[in-house]
């Protein structure tokens, strides 16, 4: 398939009804990985990546915090708290985002072994929308990193979300005591959901939104996963991570991919409106500026901004 990197159905409704099993049988064929995806809105992949591209992602990462290298784009959050403690290393940055400007994390984006699995889901002509690398530190009762419960298609103004997936790839094991990935399995099914901050005990980091109202009844999967384990997963998907009770860190990297062949949506009137007006305010804010409007670029084949990679 091609890909592209952007610069940056109607929904289908349903009553949730649990699933037999949380994951995907072992040695299961592709119609039944399919099918997986199809009623639980995610499907689990073992050992996809290699140990050898994950420690190359690693090496990279640990140059963007000290600063070795600066690629064009990139926005690194930080714990500004931990600066004058750690200095610029790991301990501080928390993620990197928007990295399609760095060759050596992008590459991420374009290994085979991920697109035989995206391409069923966005059709072959590709595009890498969000790239992230997150760098989930040791927290504490301030439960600082948590991410409640929410939809991804919340953050996106393009559709439709059935050709939509987010590859996320742990780069060390994830599990309970870290932080790992919750998921509602069948929520995919359901429509977007009013998001916003949730009333949590703690810090709330800018950005970090979830669903206003979460039903308790629907069960929670934790995806224990080891390195190179890679999860696809839907946009509606309901999902989150919990905080990291370790000494270690909780690293991965992800990229959300759509077709060519998603549109731009106008969020005025949505749920995502306030969305919209809290990034213009961030933008304002950091650019000094005192107006601020987003517009997105429309034409033929939508926000498709540079070829990257032809694969077979």
């Amino acid at each position: 398939p091609a890909v592209a990197v952007a610069t940056w159905s109607p929904y289908v409704l349903s009553i949730f009804h649990p699933v037999p099993s949380a994951f995907p049988p072992s040695g299961s064929s592709f119609l039944e990985q399919r099918q997986f995806y199809e009623d639980n809105g995610y499907l689990l992949i073992r050992n996809l990546v290699s140990d050898q591209d994950i420690e190359r992602f690693r090496n990279e990462f640990t140059k963007i915090c000290k600063r070795e290298v600066n690629p064009p784009g990139v926005m690194i959050m930080k714990d500004e708290s931990l600066k004058s403690q750690f200095g610029q290393s790991e301990r501080v940055v928390n993620k990197v985002q928007d990295f399609q400007e760095d060759e050596e994390l992008f590459r991420y984006c374009t290994l085979p072994e991920v697109l035989k699995y995206v391409e069923c889901f966005t059709g072959p002509n590709i595009m890498a929308m969000h790239t992230m690398l997150i760098n989930k530190l040791p927290d504490s009762e301030m439960q600082t990193f948590l991410h409640p419960m929410h939809q991804d298609l919340h953050y996106f103004p393009f559709r439709p979300a059935s050709r939509i997936v987010c590859a996320w790839t742990a780069m060390e094991r994830a599990d309970q005591d870290n932080g790992c990935l919750v998921v509602q399995p069948g929520t995919h099914r359901t429509a977007l959901k009013p998001h916003g901050y949730p009333d949590l005990e703690g810090k709330t980091n800018k950005l970090f939104h979830g669903l206003l109202e979460e039903d308790e009844k629907i069960p929670k999967v934790h995806l224990v996963m080891e390195k190179g384990d890679t999860v696809f997963f839907h946009p509606l998907l309901i999902h989150g991570s919990g905080i990291n009770r370790t000494s270690g860190f909780r690293k991965s990297i992800s990229c959300h991919f759509a077709s060519s062949e998603c549109h731009y949506i106008d969020v005025k009137n949505t749920t995502q409106e306030h969305l919209e007006k809290e990034l213009q305010d961030m933008v304002s804010k950091k650019y000094n500026a005192t107006s601020v409007e987003l517009k997105v670029r429309l034409g033929s084949v939508p926000f498709v901004t540079n070829q990257v990679s032809s694969l077979s």
